[in-house]
């Protein structure tokens, strides 16, 4: 039970912005989950969850899963530290970055684990990222968008 009601958290702050547990927890009860704020609670800390900005001054969750938090704030500041821009071809993500950078900002998108992105390829300043699919590039470009932000 635990492991789907995992599956469904994960897929849910895949799918829409979610910004409260209280929120997490309405949807998951939705989908036929019977939890509580406690329940929520352990599986963001499990899961390794996240808050990033979700423009207009909201947040929203997203998965990092490192076991080290301190980790995970040393991805997102090479991430912040190395990008200059992306574009979507496709499920192909490319993404450019200050000259040097690029196989340190793919070594951190690797770390970070979006489930979405199946691998990374990068020379001096791009990064190839292949995506499962187009509408999964478009969440993973948003998701990016939100650590950039904070």
């Amino acid at each position: 039970m635990k492991r789907e009601r995992h599956e469904a958290v994960v897929e849910l702050i895949n799918k829409y912005d979610i910004e409260t547990q209280e929120e997490l927890a309405a949807y998951l009860r939705e989908e036929g989950f019977d939890v509580t704020q406690a329940t929520v609670s352990r599986d963001i800390r499990e899961l390794h969850l996240s808050k990033v900005s979700a423009g207009n001054g909201r947040q929203k969750y997203i998965i990092l899963q490192n076991d080290d938090s301190k980790l995970g704030d040393k991805y997102i500041r090479v991430l912040r530290d190395g990008y200059v821009s992306m574009a979507m071809a496709q499920n192909i993500l490319v993404i450019k970055t200050v000259q040097g950078m690029a196989m340190a900002v793919a070594a951190a998108l690797d770390a970070m684990k979006f489930p979405e992105i199946v691998g990374c390829i990068a020379g001096d300043d791009t990064i190839m990222a292949a995506v499962k699919s187009v509408e999964e590039t478009e969440s993973v470009m948003d998701k990016i968008n939100g650590i950039l932000k904070g």
